[in-house]
C-alpha cells in the first residue's frame, strides 16, 4: 500500500512529538511544524515572518491567514514524492479547509488524520508527573525515571521541579480548553472520512508501530 501524508491530533500528554519522531526516523516524512515554520520566517526576515513577529512578540495566537500561508509556502516547496506529517496545523476548521484546497491546488491526495486519544485521567497522570532541571532544562518523568522534586537532575546536579502548568488543575483547564477547541476539527475530519482513533494509553512502541502501519495504509491486527 501507498503511504500516506499524516496530521496528528491528540490533547497534551498524548505523546504527539514522540510518535512523530518514530515516524520520521522509521519512513519518509518532512515534518512541518508550524512552530519551527514561524521561527524559520523571523529568522529569515521575511514578509510573513515580519508580521507573524509582532503577533508572537505580544503573545498573541498568529492569525489564521498567515499561518496558512506559510504552510502554503512550505508546501509548495516539497517534492511531489516526499510526504508530509503535520505537526500544529491545522487547529480551526478555517485551517483544515484552507489545507484541504491547497493540496488540491498541488493536485496531492487529502492527508489521513490520527487521533491518539488518551483520557483526561491520564493526561493528568503523565503531565502531572514530568520534573524539570532548573538549570540545564532536561525534562524527567516520575513515573518513568523515579526522580522527584528535589531530586539532582543526573545530566548537571541542578535541582529538579514541577511547571506551575504541569499542576493537575492547571492540566485540566488546558484539557478543557484543547476539547472546546479541537471538537469541531475532528468531527469536520470524521464527516470527510480522514479521521482513525488510536488507543494512545497503550505502550509507547505498540502506538508507534500501530501508526506505522496505518501511514502505510494498512490496520494492525
Amino acid at each position: 500500500m501507498a503511504q500516506r501524508d499524516l496530521i496528528l491530533l491528540g490533547p497534551p500528554g498524548a505523546g504527539k512529538g514522540t510518535h512523530a519522531d518514530y515516524l520520521m526516523a522509521h519512513m519518509s516524512y518532512a515534518h512541518l511544524s508550524t512552530g519551527d515554520l514561524l521561527r524559520a520566517a523571523v529568522a529569515k526576515d521575511s514578509d510573513l515572518g515580519k508580521q507573524a513577529q509582532g503577533y508572537m512578540e505580544a503573545g498573541e495566537l498568529v492569525p489564521d491567514d498567515l499561518v496558512i500561508d506559510l504552510v502554503a509556502e512550505r508546501m509548495e516547496q516539497l517534492d511531489c514524492q516526499m510526504h508530509f506529517l503535520l505537526d500544529g496545523f491545522p487547529r480551526t476548521t478555517a485551517q483544515a479547509e484552507a489545507l484541504a484546497g491547497m493540496l488540491e491546488t498541488l493536485n496531492r491526495e487529502q492527508p489521513l488524520v490520527m487521533n491518539l486519544a488518551v483520557s483526561d485521567a491520564e493526561v493528568v497522570r503523565r503531565l502531572s508527573g514530568r520534573r524539570m532541571c532548573l538549570d540545564c532544562g532536561t525534562i524527567y518523568n516520575v513515573h518513568r525515571d523515579g526522580l522527584d522534586i528535589g531530586d539532582k537532575c543526573p545530566q548537571c546536579g541542578g535541582e529538579l521541579y514541577r511547571r506551575s502548568d504541569d499542576e493537575p488543575e492547571a492540566i485540566r483547564n488546558r484539557l478543557k480548553v484543547y476539547e472546546q477547541d479541537s471538537a469541531p476539527l475532528i468531527e469536520y475530519y470524521q464527516q470527510r472520512g480522514q479521521l482513525v482513533a488510536v488507543d494512545a494509553e497503550q505502550g509507547q512502541q505498540q502506538v508507534s508501530a500501530e501508526l506505522a502501519e496505518l501511514a502505510q495504509g494498512r490496520r494492525p491486527c
